[in-house]
């Protein structure tokens, strides 16, 4: 059974994490990651799912103002795509972006991926653009406020 939490920024799970997205979205594009790239993500929230001590999948939360954080780097290993890994990733980080009081998760989600972020709620904003050479979409999701009682 999986088990998904935050990661510390530079420790032995953060070096798997930017390994997996390495593998599954730097490489394909012919792409790498600087040091002042992953430098920027001390103070994000870092998310990893996995399976005993293996990462499975993970994503980024880098807040842009009161009410908004993106969703960055989602990557999950290509071997278990389409098996609901990726939505209970995306599930948790929205736990986290509600607890931590935002109340709209955007991204800019690759073409192919637009089906899987549909499917979990989420609506596209603005045209088709280009980043990192391949086609974008800017995509939101409105997040409820998380359960209070009173």
């Amino acid at each position: 059974m999986s088990t998904i939490r935050t990661i510390e920024f530079g420790s032995c799970d953060y070096q798997a994490m930017v390994a997996l997205r390495d593998k599954v979205l730097r490489k394909p594009l012919g792409l790498t990651f600087s040091p002042e790239y992953l430098q920027q993500e001390i103070n994000d929230v870092l998310i990893g799912c996995f399976e005993g001590d293996a990462l499975l999948g993970c994503c980024i939360l880098s807040p842009l103002s009161e009410t908004a954080v993106q969703l960055r780097q989602m990557a999950v290993d290509s071997d278990l795509q389409g098996k609901g890994t990726g939505s209970h990733i995306l599930a948790f980080a929205e736990e986290q972006a509600r607890a931590a009081g935002f109340t709209e998760l955007m991204m800019h989600a690759r073409k192919e991926a637009l089906p899987f972020y549909v499917k979990n709620g989420y609506q596209v904003r603005g045209e088709e653009f280009v980043e990192v050479g391949i086609p974008h979409y800017e995509m939101y999701k409105q997040l409820q406020a998380p359960f209070s009682r009173r």
